[in-house]
């Protein structure tokens, strides 16, 4: 059941983002083809399907939260490009193909990333089916997580840890906001447009940090022991780069201890609430355990 979910789920973001890239109007050529480009990557699409299973805990109709998993997925893959560029990680691959500077050139590259995020604020701004005051808590509610007091802070310090040693306190941080901000905004975004409770919103916003923290401690161990094929990109890098990592801070042993500790509280959340969390659930698995 959840594997059609995933599949039906994944089939209508790519024809609604698709649709939604073809519509625009009076678009450049060249950054189209790099828009197109960036998205037709692929992936798990992660925080698309949290913003949708958060949601079918309040209803079966995902019409109104398709437009806000999709405009997940382009700050996603706008963080993706611009992470990638050789002022930040300086990856030449990503999925298993080129990144966006290393396909086109640096310059569009930025510009692509710079398009997708806007694009998704003007997608949530006119987005059908959601009500006006829902759609304000989304924009607020994304541009906070990508901002300056989530994703960007979070990319900043992570840039500045490769030139000396962080706390484990200081690394949950630092993580919690470059990697976990945009995984707590889906899973926050899919409780808005059902309408949960603030006892409801909370759980789920609870539940989402400690997924968030999972999602980086498995980053961390797959750049130890990951296959390169199935990743898409290089592994080893973190050591590479001197990044302080839950690996590198606690030993490998250690970071899978503290993944299984997060994973667990975070099933124990879901636990609370008096609905089927079974997808949501399935997620947590699916991020714990995911091989790239």
């Amino acid at each position: 059941m959840f594997e059609s979910f995933v599949t039906n789920s994944k089939k209508q973001l790519e024809a609604t983002m698709t649709a939604t890239l073809q519509q625009l109007p009076d678009v450049n050529p060249r950054h189209q083809a790099a828009l197109d480009y960036s998205l037709a990557a692929g992936g798990k699409r992660i925080r698309p399907l949290l913003v949708l299973a958060t949601a079918t805990l309040f209803t079966s109709d995902l019409k109104a939260a398709m437009i806000p998993a999709m405009a997940m997925e382009f700050i996603h893959t706008y963080s993706l490009i611009h992470d990638d560029l050789p002022a930040m990680d300086n990856d030449d691959y990503r999925r298993g193909r080129l990144t966006s500077h290393k396909q086109f050139d640096e310059a569009t590259a930025i510009l692509a990333g710079d398009g997708l995020l806007t694009l998704a604020f003007e997608q949530l701004a006119t987005a059908p089916h959601l009500s006006e005051t829902a759609r304000i808590k989304l924009i607020r509610l994304f541009a906070y997580a990508a901002g300056p007091s989530g994703m960007i802070s979070g990319q900043q310090s992570d840039i500045e840890a490769e030139t000396r040693a962080v706390s484990l306190p200081e690394l949950a941080q630092i993580h919690s906001q470059k990697t976990g901000a945009l995984l707590q905004a889906s899973v926050c975004a899919g409780a808005i447009v059902g309408g949960a409770n603030m006892s409801e919103y909370q759980l789920l916003e609870n539940f989402a940090t400690k997924i968030g923290i999972a999602f980086q401690i498995q980053d961390d161990i797959l750049d130890v022991i990951g296959d390169a094929t199935k990743m898409g990109k290089q592994t080893g890098m973190d050591a590479q780069l001197n990044k302080s990592t839950y690996t590198s801070l606690l030993t490998l042993a250690g970071a899978q201890q503290q993944l299984t500790a997060y994973t667990e509280a975070a099933y124990a959340l879901l636990e609370q609430l008096p609905y089927d969390t079974a997808y949501l659930e399935a997620l947590t698995a699916m991020i714990a355990e995911r091989e790239a």
